[in-house]
């Protein structure tokens, strides 16, 4: 695991793609948080301050449409200039105006598939189709360990000097991630042959194996929806305050730190679809850890859930970079992105619904009962090796192969003796 981290690491595009994603990831964080924070002082409203965040999440419905700008202009002049349109952006929400932080947000949802379309089409052409794995764990460890970080950074900024110096911090860390992706060398694409555009769908959902474990992390991302939308009612049965859901993130966030660093190992032992189903199951045994009354195993649930959740969609992406031709990525990773995220908000107003209503444990156990039915279908769905069998020898003309392979036996045998 070390040594192909430390590969990674060693080439400079995939140093100065992670730092990309690094600080971007780093201010969006810190925002996100602030934000909700910002509208409920200004507007004293809760619904307002609940809905901040809904124009991020709209705008992955519009994933298909603007992936395919990445397919039509050079992809890293794009993530230059719309990580510096954000920055812009942000820069114009430090004024203060409410109406102003809805719409950077908004912008900021519609800038992130862009920017997700282009980072994901550009990989090939930056990291060795053997790290890509490796390279993608790593990547979801940087996204997963900056929310352990930014959210406390942009509180505390939020708490000593308002919420214009988050917002600055987040237009500083896009501009940031324009530089370290100004300074990529992407290797030049190879020629392919040229054929009409297929429909935005087509490149993901018709080939059989992206398209199970695309829905299989789409299922994995329901789960957790519904899982993570019982937390409250978890401490309540618990006995514990509200706060000590920062323990249960924090946990969960150690676990999806540690699995994103083992996944290129696991994914080159298990393949993509044992390395999802392995994720899957640990899903499973986390939720279930979660329905005790018991503190630690409620803790240690948290790991596995975070230890499992990564795998199916770091396996969908790997899969999506190795099965997609290169001029269709940005399309087909956006389309697959809003596959696999699009579900987890109505699966949150779910998840709430039921907590309303019913015992937390049901939902928990739905959560738990989903993510070992997606294990099921990719068992069920599993197709055939690829890879042809090996050709059986042609006989010499005129025989047939079994008496060719006596004769060479008998040929044999009388030079022994």
């Amino acid at each position: 695991m070390a040594w192909s981290t430390a590969r990674v690491l060693g080439d400079p595009n995939a140093r100065l793609y992670l730092a990309g994603v690094l600080v971007s990831g780093f201010g969006d964080s810190a925002f996100s948080l602030a934000a909700g924070v910002w509208v409920k002082t200004r507007t004293g409203s809760d619904a307002l301050a609940g809905t901040v965040a809904a124009g991020m999440w709209l705008a992955l419905l519009l994933g298909p449409p603007l992936g395919g700008v990445a397919d039509r202009v050079d992809r890293r002049r794009l993530l230059v200039g719309v990580n510096l349109a954000l920055a812009a952006v942000m820069a114009a929400a430090a004024t203060g105006h409410v109406w102003l932080v809805f719409a950077a947000l908004a912008l900021v949802g519609a800038g992130a598939v862009l920017i997700g379309a282009a980072e994901a089409a550009l990989l090939p052409a930056v990291v060795p189709a053997g790290l890509r794995g490796d390279f993608n764990g790593l990547t979801r460890t940087v996204t997963e360990g900056m929310k352990l970080v930014a959210p406390a950074v942009g509180a505390s900024m939020f708490t000593w000097l308002g919420g214009p110096s988050v917002a600055l911090l987040n237009a500083a860390t896009f501009a940031a991630a324009a530089v370290a992706f100004a300074r990529l060398r992407p290797h030049p694409p190879r020629p392919e042959a040229a054929d009409p555009a297929p429909a935005a769908t087509a490149p993901v959902l018709g080939n059989r194996e992206l398209r199970a474990l695309i829905l299989v992390a789409a299922a994995a991302m329901i789960a957790s929806s519904l899982s993570s939308s019982a937390t409250f009612a978890l401490l309540d049965a618990l006995h514990r305050p509200p706060a000590f859901a920062g323990v249960l993130t924090a946990a969960q966030g150690l676990g999806s730190v540690a699995g994103g660093l083992l996944a290129g190992t696991l994914m080159r032992r298990l393949g993509e679809r044992g390395y999802s189903a392995l994720g899957l199951l640990l899903f499973t045994a986390g939720a279930l850890c979660r329905v005790t009354f018991w503190t630690w195993p409620a803790v240690a649930g948290s790991v596995l859930i975070g230890l499992g959740l990564p795998a199916p969609l770091i396996a969908a992406v790997t899969a999506l970079q190795r099965l997609i031709p290169e001029r269709l990525l940005g399309r087909a990773a956006a389309t697959a992105n809003s596959l696999m995220f699009a579900p987890t908000g109505p699966a949150l107003l779910l998840g709430g619904a039921m907590a309303a209503s019913l015992d937390y444990r049901v939902q928990t156990v739905a959560a738990a009962a989903l993510a070992a039915t997606a294990v099921w279908t990719l068992r069920l769905g599993r197709s055939p090796s690829s890879t042809p069998p090996p050709a059986r020898p042609r006989a010499p003309a005129g025989h047939s192969l079994p008496f060719a392979q006596r004769r060479r036996n008998r040929k044999a045998g009388r030079r022994t003796t």
